[in-house]
C-alpha cells in the first residue's frame, strides 16, 4: 500500500512523529478551530476537546495506521478504518472535509518539527495520510448508500423512560410519518440537539430497543462534571426533552454488530451505560432463537443503577441456553455478585465469541481473562462510548 521510498521515510521518522504527536494534534485543532470555528459549535464533541480526549484518539489511530502500513505493508487495517467511518458517516462527514484536515494538520506537523520536515519527510507522510483517508472516503461513500441517507431525519419523542437516576430511554417516531428502517444489534444513533448557547452538539447514542420496532430508542446516561467536562447534551436530554418534543437523528451507524453467530456460544460483557447495546442484541437473539450457549455478563455500582435490568433478564431468560451473572458494588442482591466483574469460576465455551462495551479498563480486563481462557483475539469485539482510546493507550 505504501510506496518503497515512503515506508523507509516513515520507518525512520515515524518515533520522533510519535513523541511530538501530541503536540501536533495540540496544534491542528487549535488552528482547524481558528479558521473554521462552526466545526466546534457543531460537528466536534465539545466536551471531548475540552478534556483531550478526542486529541489523543486522533494521535492514536494516526501512529496505529502508519504501523499497520509498516508492518503490513499487504493489508489493511479495516477493523480501525471501520470503526472511524462508522463514526464519520453517524456524522454526515463529507469527503471534502478531508482537504480541511490535510491542510491544517500539516501545518502544524510543520510549525512541530520545524526543519526535519524535509520535502521527502512531508511526501512520505502526505502518502500516509491520504491512503488513511482515501480508504475513509470509500468507507463512508457505502456507508451512505447503503442507509439511504446522509442528512439527519426529525424525530418525536413519543415516550419518555427514566430507567434510574440518572439513565432515561427515549422512544421516536418519525415527524414524516415515514417508515423505520431496521437496524443491526448493537448499532448507534447520532443526536443532534440545540443548545442554549446557539450551538447544534451531537452525540452518539446506542439504539436500546429491539430491532425491529415502528420506534427508534436510545438510552442515555447523564454525564455529571468531576474530572471531565459535563455532559452537555446528555444533561440537556435529561432536563429539558419530554414527549412531543423533536430530535434530529442519523441513520444506525455502527459495527459492534453481532454478525453471523449460527452455533457459536457467545459471551455479551458489559458494564455500566455500556448495557445498552448488549441488550438490543439480547433482543435479536431471543427473537431468533439463538440455540448456542450465550453468557451475559455485567456489572454496575448497584442494582438501582442498573438501567435496563428488567429486559436485561427478561430477554436472558427467554434463550434456551443462557445465563446472566450480575456484579455490584454494593447492595448485590441474592443471585449476583459483590465486587468488580470477574470471569475467574465463569465457564467460557470453546469458540465463544465475546461483545464488550463500557469503561476502557473494564473492556482491558474482560479481554485479558477471555483470551487466557482460549477466546481468540480476533473473537473479541468492542465498542467505546466517545473517543477511542483503546490504541492511544497502547
Amino acid at each position: 500500500m505504501l510506496s518503497e521510498p515512503s515506508a523507509v521515510t516513515v520507518r525512520a521518522t515515524l518515533p520522533a512523529v510519535g513523541a511530538a504527536i501530541g503536540e501536533i494534534t495540540e496544534r491542528f485543532y487549535a488552528r482547524l478551530f481558528a479558521a473554521h470555528p462552526d466545526l466546534l459549535r457543531n460537528l466536534f464533541n465539545r466536551g471531548n476537546q475540552a478534556s483531550g480526549t478526542q486529541k489523543q484518539a486522533l494521535a492514536g489511530s494516526i501512529a496505529a495506521f502508519a504501523s499497520h502500513l509498516l508492518d503490513h505493508p499487504d493489508r489493511r487495517p479495516d477493523a480501525l478504518l471501520g470503526r472511524i467511518a462508522h463514526k464519520h458517516a453517524s456524522l454526515g462527514v463529507a469527503p471534502e472535509q478531508y482537504e480541511v484536515v490535510h491542510e491544517h494538520l500539516f501545518a502544524a506537523i510543520a510549525e512541530v518539527l520545524g526543519e526535519a520536515v524535509t520535502p521527502e519527510v512531508a511526501a512520505a507522510w502526505d502518502e500516509v495520510y491520504w491512503l488513511m483517508a482515501n480508504a475513509l472516503v470509500a468507507v463512508e461513500k457505502r456507508l451512505y448508500e447503503e442507509s439511504g441517507s446522509r442528512g439527519p431525519r426529525q424525530w418525536e419523542v413519543v415516550e419518555r423512560i427514566d430507567e434510574t437516576a440518572d439513565v432515561v430511554s427515549f422512544r421516536l417516531r418519525p415527524v414524516d410519518g415515514g417508515p423505520v428502517a431496521d437496524f443491526r444489534a448493537g448499532q448507534y444513533v447520532s443526536v443532534r440537539v440545540a443548545l442554549p448557547d446557539g450551538a447544534r452538539q451531537i452525540r452518539q447514542y446506542s439504539l436500546s430497543g429491539a430491532p425491529g420496532e415502528s420506534v427508534r430508542q436510545f438510552s442515555v446516561k447523564r454525564v455529571h462534571g468531576g474530572t471531565a467536562p459535563e455532559g452537555e447534551v446528555s444533561n440537556h436530554l435529561h432536563a429539558r426533552v419530554r414527549t412531543g418534543d423533536v430530535l434530529e437523528l442519523s441513520e444506525p451507524y455502527g459495527d459492534l454488530v453481532l454478525g453471523d453467530t449460527a452455533g457459536r456460544p457467545l459471551l455479551l460483557a458489559s458494564a455500566g451505560i455500556g448495557v445498552t447495546p448488549m441488550v438490543a442484541m439480547l433482543a435479536a437473539l431471543a427473537a431468533d432463537g439463538h440455540p448456542a450457549p450465550v453468557t451475559v455478563v455485567h456489572g454496575d455500582r448497584s442494582p438501582a443503577d442498573h438501567a435496563l435490568r428488567t429486559d436485561h433478564e427478561a430477554y436472558t431468560a427467554k434463550l434456551p441456553d443462557a445465563s446472566a451473572h450480575f456484579f455490584y458494588e454494593r447492595d448485590a442482591q441474592p443471585g449476583t455478585r459483590t465486587g468488580l466483574v470477574d470471569l475467574a469460576d465463569i465457564a467460557v465455551h470453546p469458540g465463544t465469541r465475546a461483545y464488550l462495551c463500557g469503561p476502557l479498563p473494564f473492556m482491558r480486563a474482560v479481554r485479558s481473562q477471555l483470551i487466557e481462557k482460549g477466546v481468540a483475539a480476533a473473537d473479541v469485539h468492542y465498542e467505546v462510548f466517545g473517543p477511542d482510546l483503546w490504541l492511544a493507550q497502547g
